[in-house]
């Protein structure tokens, strides 16, 4: 028999699905997916409703309460279709660096779900997030070049009563490709800052040496603004690429390219050499990279393609989303990824916790008073009844280990009630109906006592 609440699910997908395709259009004055999605929750009264208001809950709050994280980054997260969530996640960006996004949830495709993605720019501590780019609507992937360095907020966000066992791959990657045939970073030796003429002046690019003749590329596709001789830099090729940047090169042997002339990535515009200032130096480019508004900026992290990729997830992503408890002795949550970071608390094996994630060798887990942190993934195993215990007398089933934790059901006296947990002084049981949850240590009898009258 259908439920009050999976009736009130079925009428939120239907009228969801007449906003989408092959339903009346409905032209919204929004920019991205996501807003476009607020927009028809609201059109449809749906903000007005307790799904309507957690699920516009969930998306202020994970930009308000974000994951600090890194890259490279591969993570497994559990998006609950049963629950309005979202996952914020604050993310650090030099100038020049291409973020990349790719999400892959379990066991469904894109068309089937819609997932939001949405990045913002944090300019300081009291001025809002700007929004700066969105996903493309037909697929889980988001590229964006940061040109302003500083944290940056990603936003992940399912559409309501979807979600799922949910991947999420971050990597900031280079924005322009490497400007000499053949080389790459190793071949970078004078860097931009370095001083020059006795300290008058500082390096407004980085050398890159490579044998007289070897080709000189276009690093982004862009329009040759100007090819130039003379002065310090010789034989000069300037292109402007459609993020403004004006990409320099300098002291070349001779040019390959008119000016005005649209060049793609890897075309040749000329040829490694020292002319200019560089005759008695050994053949190299100069290669310098000019912003309007802020001036020469540093070309590394525009050049630098980290080499390795994200360390793979060592625990087990079926656990991802669940209550577990510590497989050994005794185990510590930290409050960061790493064994050498501060402990938040120390466990013991009854003890559970929620796995809200998991990346690397760690799982980020949350206890049952709400204090999250990282577990070794080794220290986490299935939940599983270790113990049973009798109720003394009628107990409510609490969905927390607190007094005032929600009510979910009774257990009898005289009960025999698996236990799975035990936190503090409440243990987490499993009710005969099947559903966990939690009651205090002293609604129980003593190991070896009987419950009635015949106890008495």
């Amino acid at each position: 028999m259908a439920t009050p609440r999976s009736l009130r699910a079925l009428a939120v997908l239907l009228l969801l699905a007449a906003c989408g395709e092959g339903g009346p259009p409905m032209r919204f004055l929004t920019s991205t997916p996501h807003q476009d999605y607020e927009a028809q929750l609201r059109a449809i009264g749906l903000e007005r409703t307790a799904l309507g208001r957690d699920w516009l809950g969930a998306a202020t709050q994970a930009l308000a309460l974000p994951l600090a994280v890194s890259t490279p980054l591969e993570e497994t997260r559990y998006l609950d279709p049963a629950r309005a969530t979202a996952v914020g996640y604050r993310i650090p960006l030099e100038r020049g660096q291409r973020l990349v996004v790719q999400l892959d949830v379990a066991d469904t495709r894109p068309r089937d779900t819609r997932l939001f993605l949405d990045l913002f720019f944090v300019p300081d501590s009291t001025a809002p997030p700007q929004l700066v780019a969105s996903a493309d609507s037909s697929g889980w992937a988001l590229e964006y070049v940061a040109l302003r360095p500083g944290p940056y907020l990603l936003r992940v966000q399912p559409e309501l009563l979807r979600g799922g066992r949910v991947t999420v791959t971050l990597s900031a990657r280079a924005s322009l490709g490497f400007p000499v045939a053949g080389r790459d970073m190793a071949a970078i030796r004078s860097r931009f800052g370095a001083s020059r003429d006795g300290g008058r002046r500082e390096h407004h690019g980085v050398d890159i040496f490579a044998p007289r003749g070897t080709a000189v590329l276009a690093a982004a596709a862009g329009r040759v603004a100007r090819v130039g001789t003379g002065g310090l830099g010789g034989n000069v090729v300037w292109v402007r690429d459609r993020y403004g940047r004006a990409l320099y090169y300098a002291h070349l042997d001779r040019h390959a390219v008119g000016e005005n002339r649209w060049v793609e990535p890897g075309d040749t515009l000329g040829f490694v050499g020292n002319t200019g200032n560089a005759r008695t130096t050994p053949p190299h480019l100069h290669f310098g990279i000019y912003m309007r508004g802020v001036g020469p900026v540093d070309p590394h992290f525009h050049l630098y393609d980290p080499p390795d990729g994200p360390a793979p997830f060592t625990g087990d992503p079926q656990l991802v989303g669940t209550v577990a408890r510590i497989a050994r002795p005794a185990a510590s949550l930290r409050d960061g990824p790493d064994a050498a970071a501060p402990i938040l608390a120390r466990l013991d094996a009854r003890t559970p916790l929620e796995l809200l994630a998991g990346a690397g060798r760690w799982y980020r887990a949350r206890l049952p008073d709400g204090t999250a942190g990282y577990l070794d993934a080794r220290d986490a195993q299935p939940l599983e009844a270790s113990d049973t215990t009798t109720v003394a007398a009628t107990v409510m089933v609490r969905d927390a280990p607190s007094p005032a934790g929600g009510a979910l059901d009774a257990i009898a006296g005289g009960a025999l009630v698996p236990v799975l947990g035990r936190y503090g002084e409440y243990l987490l049981v499993q009710h005969p109906s099947g559903l966990q949850g939690w009651i205090s240590g002293h609604s129980t009898l003593p190991p070896g006592s009987r419950s009635g009258p015949s106890a008495q």
